[in-house]
């Protein structure tokens, strides 16, 4: 059939709601859209997301670019069945936080060579349809990964696609993007669940603590909010590089902890002087 949209985009939640956004910025792009949800397809369809809805399989037949924005359970559900419909001119994007598990998925794949994995590092606490936003990726990085292994035309798409999101590219190999993440991305979002849940714990017979949170609360624990939908799979097909990490995190928890309980100003002050030199990357 004759591919009669530029992008067909499976997922449009936040990152697939939100690139619809900007990729509609350009007037001459025409995107199908297609979501498991029946609700938050008729919802990006009436917001206009989308210039149309359809099947898995009639996306696939009418797209140039395909691109997955679901979870990644899910896009390790789908990415091969994709592949296995496709044709020689049409490209595969992933936008998934883990891509080790998607890459191996397809590794021996005929139709590999038109896949490439990527991963805006963009996003917010917040899902569905309702919740895609203007500019959401500008000046965000997106990671290519695995770039050899897809065809050049292909990796150019991809970088053409992070141009029309307003995005940085670098490229990276998937073993070192998910080690990267899981220090930056999946850490940060697995401590906020569990200072979420410490919080509730101590609400069931202290309703004051939530009437004294303020603006660092607010901050440290918003990632909390984060989809279970989205995370527990992450959290799962990158098991390896997230028990490193938390293994790490928890020593360092446990030298404060200790600090503390010896009454070691020393100590205590050392580690947060060390901590302080974040100011240095982060500005």
């Amino acid at each position: 059939m004759y591919q009669q949209f530029d992008f067909g985009i499976v997922g449009l939640g936040l990152i697939g709601g939100s690139a619809c956004i900007e990729l509609h910025k350009y007037s001459d792009i025409r995107i199908i859209g297609h979501d498991h949800s029946k609700t938050h397809a008729e919802v990006a369809n009436q917001i206009g997301l989308v210039d149309q809805l359809g099947s898995l399989d009639e996306l696939i037949a009418q797209s140039k670019t395909i691109i997955l924005a679901v979870p990644t359970h899910v896009a390790l559900n789908l990415l091969s069945q994709i592949l296995d419909k496709i044709h020689a001119h049409q490209v595969v994007i992933d936008l998934c936080s883990v891509k080790s598990a998607l890459v191996e998925s397809v590794a021996d794949h005929p139709n590999r060579a038109r896949y490439v994995p990527c991963h805006p590092m963009a996003g917010t606490e917040k899902s569905g349809p309702w919740a895609a936003i203007s500019n959401l990726f500008d000046g965000k990085v997106n990671i290519i990964c695995d770039q050899d292994h897809s065809d050049q035309d292909a990796i150019e798409t991809a970088k053409d696609l992070s141009d029309k999101l307003s995005m940085r590219t670098i490229y990276m190999d998937s073993n070192t993007h998910d080690e990267h993440t899981a220090h930056i991305s999946h850490l940060s979002h697995l401590t906020s669940f569990a200072l979420a849940n410490t919080i509730l714990d101590k609400e069931d017979n202290d309703q004051t603590i939530f009437d004294l949170s303020s603006g660092g609360f607010d901050s440290t624990v918003r990632l909390a909010k984060s989809s279970p939908d989205m995370w527990e799979p992450i959290f799962i097909h990158n098991k390896e590089y997230v028990g490193d990490v938390l293994d790490k995190y928890i020593a360092h928890i446990t030298r404060f902890k200790e600090a503390i309980e010896r009454e070691d100003s020393e100590q205590l002050r050392e580690l947060m002087q060390y901590a302080n030199r974040i100011k240095r990357i982060l500005k």
